[in-house]
């Protein structure tokens, strides 16, 4: 039997580390310790009423077969003019629309259509990744055979990358620049003249060294700032309007997580070519998504506005709680979150400390694992985020105000107890 054996591309594959902590504090839950728990990058709001009721609606009166690839023309008419009307792309009708099982779906099949596998002897095409950066990001482009370019970004900055330190790592292999803003896990987000900046390097280099440049723009959470930074689309900027691929969805602004529904934009006419090939390779994988969802999806964007408005009022109020918890320890440093609902702290200070319960500290990993089992507070550690996040830990404050209090009260005791 030691002829079997998993392939290449994916045996060396690290689970995700939230998905992994999440799993740990959950366990630990199951088992009646009373756990704070900060890994998920879930809403904890229940999904609106009105939607919920527009997929029963859907389903009792036999909406259960299958459906178009990308879903009914309806749907996909209603999600372009959201594109067009609220986030200014030009050209998008719904033609130019998909719909897929969540956003991390969307960038799988994106990936997989744009990035080449190298030929023998060929560099492989490279993937632009701002760092720290979601997790998934480069495992799915490495995957399509994409060779992932980290810009590094800092704490002082912003987490966020400049015009020149882009146009610097563009070269002739540069197939992708994923941006994400308000950024998972940083919390922090582009000015729209930061990326009307970054669109002009961009456009600039499609000319010359980079002409198959494509630029991702993953804008799931743009319904949740608070910071006096208004969300801008950087594919509504004309010179680079046909080479941007718009990503999005229902989960973060709507707490649909579960629901799983994704969709995605490609202006012009190099998007309809796009979304040609995006159907061919999703109708080889999952189809539609549940047909009973599209009139639900509907409903969302165009008639939850209040709803989006309260849950975005009341993450604006704990980013604020957790911000001034966080201000108070000395020596946590971290950017005030103005979007997304993740605060980004450094630990780095107490690397190389000995907790209360004997446990040495020198990474973010063995930080978030004593943590977890000496004051049952769960937070996700940063290595995997790529960059200076090996020094940072992610909380997510997706959770009522009497737990951020709690699980900030255990993270001050914990720290003051190390040596």
């Amino acid at each position: 039997m030691s002829s079997l054996r998993v392939a290449r591309r994916v045996e060396g594959m690290a689970p995700s580390v939230t998905i992994a902590f999440m799993n740990r504090a959950k366990a630990m839950i199951r088992q009646g310790i009373d756990v704070q728990n900060f890994t998920a990058g879930e809403p904890d709001f229940d999904t609106p009423i009105a939607i919920k009721k527009a997929a029963i609606e859907a389903l009792n009166a036999g909406q259960t077969k299958y459906m178009p690839t990308f879903g009914d023309p309806e749907t996909r008419a209603v999600i372009a003019r959201k594109f067009t009307q609220e986030n200014g792309l030009p050209g998008v009708t719904g033609d130019h629309v998909a719909v897929s099982a969540g956003g991390k779906h969307a960038l799988y099949v994106i990936c997989q259509c744009l990035l080449d596998a190298p030929a023998a002897g060929e560099p492989a095409q490279e993937v632009l990744l701002p760092v720290p950066s979601w997790v998934s990001y480069g495992p799915l482009a490495e995957i399509a055979g994409g060779r992932v370019v980290e810009l590094p970004t800092t704490l002082e900055g912003g987490f966020k990358i400049t015009p020149g330190q882009l146009r610097k790592a563009i070269g002739p292999r540069s197939r992708m620049l994923i941006l994400n803003s308000p950024s998972n896990p940083c919390g922090t987000m582009y000015s729209e003249a930061e990326l009307r900046a970054i669109g002009a390097v961009v456009a600039e280099a499609a000319g010359t060294v980079a002409p198959g440049l494509v630029v991702v723009s993953d804008e799931i959470y743009e319904k949740i700032v608070y910071g006096g930074v208004p969300h801008f689309s950087i594919g509504s900027m004309p010179e680079i309007a046909e080479r941007t691929i718009t990503v999005n969805g229902l989960s973060k602004a709507y707490s649909m997580t579960g629901w799983r529904v994704g969709y995605t934009a490609a202006s012009g006419e190099f998007g309809l070519r796009f979304m040609r090939s995006m159907a061919a390779m999703q109708g080889q994988m999952t189809t539609n998504i549940t047909s009973f969802v599209y009139p639900a999806i509907r409903t969302a964007l165009t008639g939850c506005e209040d709803e989006v408005e309260q849950m975005r009022l009341a993450f604006a109020a704990r980013a604020g709680v957790i911000a001034e918890r966080l201000g108070r320890i000395e020596g946590m440093k971290m950017p005030r979150p103005v979007g997304a609902f993740y605060a980004f702290p450094d630990v780095s200070k107490w690397f190389g400390r000995m907790t209360a319960g004997g446990r040495k500290v020198e990474t973010s990993t063995q930080f978030c694992e004593a943590l977890l089992e000496e004051a049952h507070v769960a937070f996700v550690p940063g290595e995997d985020f790529g960059g200076v996040a090996k020094n940072h830990v992610r909380i997510s404050f997706a959770c009522p105000e009497r737990q951020i209090h709690e699980g900030m009260d255990r993270l001050e005791k914990f720290v003051r107890g190390m040596r």
